[in-house]
């Protein structure tokens, strides 16, 4: 069970009377969330913020809210992502298909916000290309490995079609050594080495490899990139990749590659193909 799982206990069938408007008031969603949502007593409910109201072609009559919950915990703010689907004055958390058993929860996400296509996060491809895709990702995952060198190829080979932002999403209880790749790959692109990104989804390593020492000199050999710990371990490097994590989150991504083609989720993570053609 992950940490956020255990502050909020969601229920997944929790559902509360709400006025009959299709977009309840700030303090009636804050009413919800403190009774159905954030069921953990220690969690304290500070604020909510509604990010997007959306709709699904599945769902007629019901109001999808993406939302950003402001809690407390032992003292330290936290931001979490929360949707709820709204119709004829009732709130869940969560719609199952009976059919098909799946959660439209699972099926909606948000849509990019303008700001994060950023001249920091544009890793190939023109500023001004027609259509932008933007990439959380991992370089030792293993779907990562199969989807993002693809996508790399395409915005480098067809710049004027496609524009590539990366933001990195290290999935660190699952292979550990990713702490210390991305902050490499960090640095790298901001030296304009972007050769050195596509080459980490081909380094060989230990996913459990926690030694710097040992991975610097795995990247060295492997990539031909030198770079010192005092760089990697360099604050602002840890905080642009905590900045890429809390992107994440916002973005209710759950994991890698996750993948939007002109700020909508492409699930398949092929839909850059297109755009090639």
């Amino acid at each position: 069970m992950s940490l956020m799982s255990k502050l909020l206990m969601s229920t997944v069938v929790a559902t509360v009377a709400l006025s009959a408007n299709t977009q309840p008031d700030n303090k009636t969603l804050l009413n919800y969330i403190k009774k159905a949502v954030v069921k953990n007593p220690q969690v304290k409910v500070k604020g909510i913020e509604v990010i997007e109201s959306k709709t699904h072609k599945d769902l007629p009559g019901w109001t999808i809210l993406l939302t950003n919950m402001d809690l407390e915990y032992q003292k330290k703010d936290i931001h979490a992502p929360e949707m709820m689907f709204i119709k004829d004055g009732m709130v869940t958390g969560h719609l199952v298909n009976l059919k098909t058993g799946n959660d439209y929860r699972d099926e909606i996400k948000p849509t990019v916000p303008t700001t994060m296509y950023d001249d920091a996060h544009r890793l190939f491809g023109n500023k001004d290309a027609a259509h932008k895709v933007l990439v959380f990702s991992d370089p030792m995952c293993p779907f990562c490995r199969e989807t993002v060198p693809g996508i790399m190829k395409a915005a480098k080979e067809n710049p004027s079609k496609i524009a590539l932002y990366y933001y990195h999403l290290p999935l660190l209880r699952i292979h550990p050594v990713s702490d210390i790749l991305t902050r490499v790959m960090h640095v790298a692109q901001e030296e304009g080495k972007t050769d050195v990104i596509e080459k980490m989804y081909a380094l060989k390593i230990k996913p459990q490899e926690t030694d710097m020492t040992k991975v610097l000199a795995a990247i060295k050999s492997q990539t031909g990139y030198s770079i010192s710990a005092a760089k990697v371990n360099a604050k602002e490097v840890k905080d642009a990749l905590k900045a890429d994590t809390e992107a994440a989150g916002r973005m209710m991504v759950q994991g890698t590659p996750t993948v939007y083609i002109d700020g909508a989720w492409d699930k398949m993570r092929d839909g850059y193909k297109k755009l090639i053609k």
